[in-house]
């Protein structure tokens, strides 16, 4: 008991300060390449980066780490490569050079949560209330330095943006370096590898993958370019930390008390859920931006629409990919979401606040979200008729049990 209350503070540790790096970085790295003097769409390409490594890196670590059962030690290495990556932050070598940088940069930070996701799924071994409790370390890693460095930023300036990156990424490090070497039994390794293809025939994976591509793009509304639009709208880099750091609170809530409250609906049903909360969110954001108190309630519906769509992805990812194929599920779970709708996300709202503003690209991420919605309510309907099949069943073609 003392040995697993002592992985779960490791792990708690590194979600602490992995999002600890991730509360400021991702918030603030537009205002920073905005104060660069690069133009939007450049800022847009620049910031979408993180998502075209999503698209390859986490499948690839994830399958070598189900090959080699190691995942402690690769998230030790892509934390040290981010590191001595992030030096070349503190040279202003143009957007080229700064897109070699964040590339080699994300492409060991993007595999790190699916890596951390698969071994913390594992460890808690389908008990979501714990899994929340560890979790809500990482948002509370977000909150301070979301707080902190919008105060930091408004008072000092973004010149100390690359120093706040490589301190975060060196607290990275020390956090995997204090994980308990954590390995796949020898024999699993020593089985066949398992197809991951019979899983992705099943139509509910496939309806689920749908809804987490639109809603995670819609959101991107919201990673890439919320600060940039309250930043238009004359509101002081504090107050656009603190709304960051209201919806980071609710994600802390959400997280402390999902044990009560996951119970209450099956998975699928919180996955529909929280695509409603999104289409709300997003619409509020939209037609809101002049009302403080609008903003804030969009920044609520973070709980919902984040912390609560996070926890049932994993769960649904945990169900339809158990043992050697966890590391793949959880990979395609960062691939298909944060990296190809990451990517479309980033770009295509890039290319409309360009052109037409941010509040018609928020009103385009209410429309991705209702289609998200959709597809959560189809893989409900199927949820509800069948039951999960084996993979051998659906390699087969055989008809699934009832429910």
């Amino acid at each position: 008991m003392a040995a697993g209350r002592g992985h779960l503070l490791a792990f708690a540790g590194l979600s602490a300060s992995y999002f600890a790096h991730i509360g400021f970085f991702n918030p603030y790295l537009p205002l920073w390449l905005q104060s660069l003097g690069l133009p939007i769409f450049t800022i847009s390409l620049l910031t979408s980066v993180q998502s075209i490594t999503r698209v390859f890196a986490p499948y690839a670590w994830g399958a070598l780490s189900d090959h080699t059962g190691q995942r402690v030690l690769l998230l030790r290495i892509s934390a040290g490569v981010a590191l001595f990556a992030s030096l070349g932050l503190w040279w202003n070598g143009g957007a080229w050079w700064l897109s070699l940088v964040l590339l080699v940069m994300f492409t060991h930070t993007s595999s790190m949560m699916s890596l951390t996701e698969a071994a913390m799924a594992h460890l808690v071994a389908g008990d979501w209330g714990r899994y929340g409790r560890i979790r809500l370390w990482g948002s509370a890693g977000f909150l301070l330095t979301v707080f902190i460095a919008g105060e930091w930023f408004e008072r000092f300036g973004m010149g100390h943006f690359p120093a706040w990156a490589g301190g975060t990424l060196a607290i990275v490090l020390i956090a995997t370096l204090r994980l308990p070497d954590m390995r796949e039994p020898p024999l699993a390794h020593a089985a066949q590898k398992e197809p991951i293809g019979p899983v992705l025939r099943i139509p509910a994976v496939r309806w689920f993958f749908a809804s987490l591509f639109f809603h995670v793009m819609a959101h991107f509304a919201v990673y890439g370019f919320l600060s940039l639009y309250l930043d238009s709208l004359g509101y002081g880099k504090g107050v656009i930390g603190l709304l960051w750091a209201l919806s980071v609170g609710a994600e802390v809530a959400w997280f402390f008390l999902q044990g009560r409250l996951l119970g209450r609906f099956a998975m699928p049903r919180w996955l529909l859920i929280c695509g409603v909360a999104a289409v709300l969110r997003m619409g509020l954001t939209a037609g809101g931006g002049s009302w403080l108190w609008a903003l804030a309630a969009a920044q609520l519906l973070h709980a919902l629409s984040f912390a609560a769509h996070h926890t049932s992805c994993i769960a649904m990812v945990s169900r339809h990919f158990p043992g050697r194929l966890r590391g793949r599920g959880q990979a395609l779970f960062t691939v298909i979401g944060y990296g190809f709708g990451g990517v479309l996300g980033v770009l295509a709202g890039g290319a409309i606040a360009q052109r037409f503003g941010y509040v018609v690209m928020f009103g385009v991420a209410t429309l991705l979200a209702v289609v998200a919605s959709v597809c959560a309510w189809r893989m409900l309907r199927l949820e509800a008729v069948t039951g999960r099949p084996r993979p051998a069943q659906a390699a087969a073609g055989a008809k699934p049990p009832s429910a």
